[in-house]
Protein backbone atom coordinates (compact mmCIF):
# COMPACT_ATOMS: atom_id res chain seq x y z
CA UNK A 1 0.00 0.00 0.00
CA UNK A 2 3.05 2.80 0.79
CA UNK A 3 4.59 3.48 -2.54
CA UNK A 4 7.52 5.37 -0.44
CA UNK A 5 8.78 8.71 0.86
CA UNK A 6 6.71 11.67 0.15
CA UNK A 7 7.87 14.26 1.55
CA UNK A 8 9.59 15.71 5.70
CA UNK A 9 8.53 18.82 6.72
CA UNK A 10 10.61 21.69 8.97
CA UNK A 11 10.54 24.91 10.02
CA UNK A 12 13.01 27.50 9.00
CA UNK A 13 13.31 30.53 10.76
CA UNK A 14 14.73 32.43 7.75
CA UNK A 15 13.14 31.54 4.47
CA UNK A 16 15.98 32.71 2.56
CA UNK A 17 18.70 30.97 4.76
CA UNK A 18 16.70 28.11 4.15
CA UNK A 19 16.32 28.29 0.55
CA UNK A 20 20.35 28.92 -0.22
CA UNK A 21 21.16 26.13 1.60
CA UNK A 22 19.41 23.70 -0.17
CA UNK A 23 19.03 24.52 -3.57
CA UNK A 24 22.53 26.27 -3.52
CA UNK A 25 24.86 24.00 -1.40
CA UNK A 26 22.99 20.74 -1.68
CA UNK A 27 21.56 21.14 -4.94
CA UNK A 28 17.84 20.63 -4.98
CA UNK A 29 15.18 22.19 -7.10
CA UNK A 30 12.29 24.60 -5.37
CA UNK A 31 8.95 23.01 -7.19
CA UNK A 32 6.76 25.71 -5.34
CA UNK A 33 5.92 28.55 -2.74
CA UNK A 34 3.41 28.48 -0.20
CA UNK A 35 1.45 32.03 -0.25
CA UNK A 36 -0.56 33.02 2.87
CA UNK A 37 -1.98 36.44 1.98
CA UNK A 38 0.16 37.07 -0.78
CA UNK A 39 3.08 36.65 1.35
CA UNK A 40 5.74 33.83 1.30
CA UNK A 41 5.41 31.22 3.96
CA UNK A 42 7.21 28.37 2.88
CA UNK A 43 8.20 26.48 -0.24
CA UNK A 44 8.92 22.72 -1.54
CA UNK A 45 11.79 21.36 -3.14
CA UNK A 46 12.35 18.68 -5.07
CA UNK A 47 14.39 16.04 -3.93
CA UNK A 48 14.02 13.86 -7.35
CA UNK A 49 12.18 10.57 -7.88
CA UNK A 50 8.92 12.16 -6.17
CA UNK A 51 10.64 12.98 -2.92
CA UNK A 52 10.16 16.39 -1.29
CA UNK A 53 11.42 18.49 1.50
CA UNK A 54 8.73 21.29 2.58
CA UNK A 55 9.87 23.92 4.66
CA UNK A 56 7.41 26.79 6.24
CA UNK A 57 9.03 29.55 7.91
CA UNK A 58 9.00 29.81 12.10
CA UNK A 59 8.66 32.78 14.03
CA UNK A 60 8.96 32.09 17.68
CA UNK A 61 11.99 29.96 18.49
CA UNK A 62 10.60 28.97 21.79
CA UNK A 63 7.66 27.58 20.21
CA UNK A 64 9.47 25.68 18.07
CA UNK A 65 12.17 24.48 20.41
CA UNK A 66 13.63 21.31 18.86
CA UNK A 67 10.79 20.29 16.90
CA UNK A 68 11.91 21.52 13.90
CA UNK A 69 10.39 18.53 11.99
CA UNK A 70 6.69 18.83 12.17
CA UNK A 71 5.87 15.28 10.66
CA UNK A 72 6.95 13.10 8.21
CA UNK A 73 4.58 12.55 4.73
CA UNK A 74 4.23 9.21 3.19
CA UNK A 75 2.89 8.50 -0.54
CA UNK A 76 -0.03 5.85 -0.66
CA UNK A 77 -2.01 4.81 -3.67
CA UNK A 78 -5.29 4.26 -2.28
CA UNK A 79 -6.24 6.16 0.65
CA UNK A 80 -9.84 5.08 0.73
CA UNK A 81 -8.28 1.55 0.95
CA UNK A 82 -5.29 2.51 4.00
CA UNK A 83 -8.02 4.13 6.22
CA UNK A 84 -10.05 1.37 6.30
CA UNK A 85 -6.83 -1.09 6.29
CA UNK A 86 -6.03 0.84 9.19
CA UNK A 87 -9.06 1.64 11.04
CA UNK A 88 -9.77 -2.51 11.33
CA UNK A 89 -6.39 -2.87 13.22
CA UNK A 90 -8.00 -0.14 15.82
CA UNK A 91 -5.55 2.45 15.21
CA UNK A 92 -6.68 6.10 14.73
CA UNK A 93 -6.43 7.63 11.30
CA UNK A 94 -8.33 10.97 10.43
CA UNK A 95 -10.48 10.66 8.02
CA UNK A 96 -9.49 11.87 4.28
CA UNK A 97 -9.28 15.76 3.16
CA UNK A 98 -8.62 17.14 0.35
CA UNK A 99 -5.42 19.44 1.49
CA UNK A 100 -4.51 22.81 -0.26
CA UNK A 101 -2.12 21.24 -2.86
CA UNK A 102 -4.87 19.42 -4.45
CA UNK A 103 -3.64 16.00 -2.60
CA UNK A 104 -5.76 13.46 -0.61
CA UNK A 105 -4.22 13.20 2.55
CA UNK A 106 -5.07 11.69 6.22
CA UNK A 107 -2.95 11.34 9.30
CA UNK A 108 -1.81 9.10 12.00
CA UNK A 109 -0.21 9.12 14.76
CA UNK A 110 2.80 6.66 15.64
CA UNK A 111 3.18 5.48 19.56
CA UNK A 112 6.07 8.02 20.44
CA UNK A 113 3.98 11.04 19.29
CA UNK A 114 5.35 11.35 15.74
CA UNK A 115 2.58 12.30 13.21
CA UNK A 116 2.71 10.92 9.99
CA UNK A 117 0.76 12.23 7.10
CA UNK A 118 -0.68 10.16 4.32
CA UNK A 119 -0.21 11.61 0.49
CA UNK A 120 -2.44 10.42 -2.08
CA UNK A 121 -1.25 12.65 -5.45
CA UNK A 122 -4.13 13.83 -8.08
CA UNK A 123 -3.35 15.24 -11.31
CA UNK A 124 -4.01 18.42 -10.01
CA UNK A 125 -1.73 17.71 -6.71
CA UNK A 126 1.19 20.78 -7.10
CA UNK A 127 3.81 18.47 -6.26
CA UNK A 128 3.22 17.25 -10.11
CA UNK A 129 1.97 20.50 -11.72
CA UNK A 130 4.17 22.84 -9.84
CA UNK A 131 1.58 25.13 -9.48
CA UNK A 132 1.54 27.43 -6.00
CA UNK A 133 0.07 26.35 -3.35
CA UNK A 134 -1.98 29.45 -1.46
CA UNK A 135 -3.21 28.91 1.76
CA UNK A 136 -5.40 30.49 4.38
CA UNK A 137 -3.53 29.13 7.81
CA UNK A 138 -0.22 29.28 9.55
Amino acid sequence: MIKGFAHVCIGSFDLKDTEDFYCRILGFKKKFDFINNGVLFGFYLDLGNGTFIEVFSEDNTEEAGCQMIRHICLEIDDIDAFIEDVRSKDWEVTDKEMGADQSWQCWITDPSGIRIEMHQYTTESSQKTGNNCVVNWG
